[in-house]
C-alpha cells in the first residue's frame, strides 16, 4: 500500500494536445514517419501521443492524408 506521505513526481506540460489512437500500432505508424515524428513531443502510454499545440493541425491533416478520420475534443 502507497503511504499517503509518499510524494509521487509528476511531469507537468504546457501547450500541449494529446493525440489518442484507436491501437497501438497506428501510435507506432505515426512515430515511424519522419515528417509527423518530429512534431511529437512524447508518448504518454502505448495509445497517447503528446503533441505541441501549434502543430495539432499539422498532425489531423496528416491523419487525414492516412485515411485516418480523426475527432478532435476541445
Amino acid at each position: 500500500m502507497l503511504n499517503p506521505l509518499t510524494r509521487i513526481p509528476v511531469k507537468l506540460h504546457r501547450a500541449v494536445s494529446l493525440i489518442r489512437t484507436a491501437d497501438p500500432v497506428l501510435a507506432e505508424e505515426l512515430l515511424a514517419r519522419k515528417s509527423l515524428a518530429k512534431l511529437i513531443v512524447g508518448r504518454l502510454s502505448e495509445t497517447v501521443l503528446l503533441v505541441h499545440a501549434e502543430e495539432e493541425d499539422a498532425i489531423l491533416d496528416e491523419l487525414r492524408r492516412m485515411g485516418q478520420t480523426p475527432r478532435v475534443a476541445r
